[in-house]
C-alpha cells in the first residue's frame, strides 16, 4: 500500500488547516486509516484514526479540536484541523493498517508539515 498525503503548510494561531490522504496498491484490505505527527523525528504520536466501520479515535490534543474522516470507496483520509495552537507544529503523517490472515501490517506516508506560528 502506498500513502499519498496532500495538506498543510502554514497557518497563524486559531487558524484551520486541512490534511488529505490517499492510498493506493493493494488496498482491499484496508481497516484503519488515519493521522499521527512526529516533532522529534523519531518518535509518533497518534492524531487521529478511522477504521472502516467508522470507529474514531482521537489523541488528547486533537479531540474537540480536529476532525478525522474517510471516504471508503475512494481509499482516502481527511483530517480536518481547528482551532490551530503552536505546539499543533510537527510533521504530519498518514497512517494505514491492514488485515489478513496473517495478521495485521501498518504502513506510513511520507509526512507533511503543518506549522502554526503564534
Amino acid at each position: 500500500v502506498q500513502l499519498q498525503a496532500s495538506g498543510g503548510g502554514l497557518v497563524q494561531a486559531g487558524g484551520s488547516l486541512r490534511l488529505d490522504c490517499a492510498a493506493s496498491g493493494s488496498t482491499s484490505n484496508i481497516d484503519v486509516m488515519g493521522w499521527y505527527r512526529q516533532t522529534d523525528g523519531k518518535n509518533r504520536y497518534l492524531v487521529a484514526t478511522m477504521s472502516t466501520k467508522g470507529r474514531e479515535i482521537y489523541g488528547g490534543s486533537a479531540e474537540g479540536r480536529f476532525t478525522v474522516s474517510r471516504d471508503n470507496a475512494k481509499n482516502t483520509v481527511h483530517l480536518q484541523m481547528n482551532n490551530l495552537r503552536p505546539d499543533d507544529t510537527a510533521v504530519y503523517i498518514c497512517n494505514t493498517e491492514t488485515i489478513t490472515t496473517w495478521g495485521r501490517r501498518s504502513y506510513w506516508g511520507q509526512g507533511t508539515q503543518v506549522t502554526v506560528s503564534s
